[in-house]
């Protein structure tokens, strides 16, 4: 199941669907997202470094951090100074960016299906299926409307939680090392997923299919 959260989620942002823009609906934010990130990875006209940034930046507008970097740290949030929590903030953008670059980079075409959105109050639900070609996997994100847009704050695969994995890691070593192990320790993952995944060429993902019900 661990591996599934560590590939999963923003394969969303790797398949295509023609429609306009609409940040007022959580299933409008979702899909502009996937659009914007399909049109980047197929431009060949630009590096793969290039192409990556500008898929960080979408990632970047596209998710809460704050709201999930609150959740991961749970009580260990109340005890971080304001400085602290803006590096954990920069630090976990960081390094979920990092983890999931080459998710996004091998997609080979699996097909997404938008089930639903369902809205209460300022939080919504957007439920999708990743179907490969022997499995239907269940992928949800919880969205919170902030300002009038829609930000993704959580993504639950097969009933799992993203935020929950990273709480029982991070929170725990904040608990045991305290903020300062937890900075060292998040910015010692990002330099080894970086070493271990240099930024070489490499081609771009060929494109998905997208169904909406």
């Amino acid at each position: 199941m661990k591996s599934r959260l560590l590939t999963v989620p923003l394969m969303l942002l790797a398949a295509c669907a023609a429609h306009a823009a609409d940040y007022s609906t959580p299933m409008g934010r979702v899909r502009d997202s996937i659009d914007r990130v399909v049109a980047i990875v197929q431009d060949e006209s630009i590096s793969r470094d290039a192409r990556w940034q500008r898929i960080s930046v979408i990632i970047d507008e596209g998710f809460d951090f704050r709201s999930m970097s609150q959740s991961v740290l749970a009580t260990e949030w109340k005890r971080a100074t304001p400085e602290e929590r803006e590096q954990f903030i920069r630090f976990f953008s960081q390094y979920i960016a990092e983890t999931y670059r080459s998710k996004i980079e091998a997609y080979t075409g699996q097909q997404i299906v938008y089930k639903s959105e369902v809205i209460d109050g300022d939080r919504a639900v957007v439920a999708t299926e990743i179907v490969t070609d022997s499995t239907v996997i269940p992928v949800n994100y919880k969205l919170k409307n902030n300002d009038g847009q829609w930000y993704a704050y959580d993504v639950v695969v097969e009933g799992v939680s993203l935020v929950a994995n990273y709480r029982s890691t991070f929170a725990a070593i904040a608990n045991n090392e305290g903020m300062d192990g937890l900075l060292a320790d998040i910015q010692r993952r990002i330099e080894k997923y970086k070493q271990e995944h240099p930024a070489d060429a490499g081609p771009a993902p060929a494109g998905g299919t997208v169904q909406g019900n």
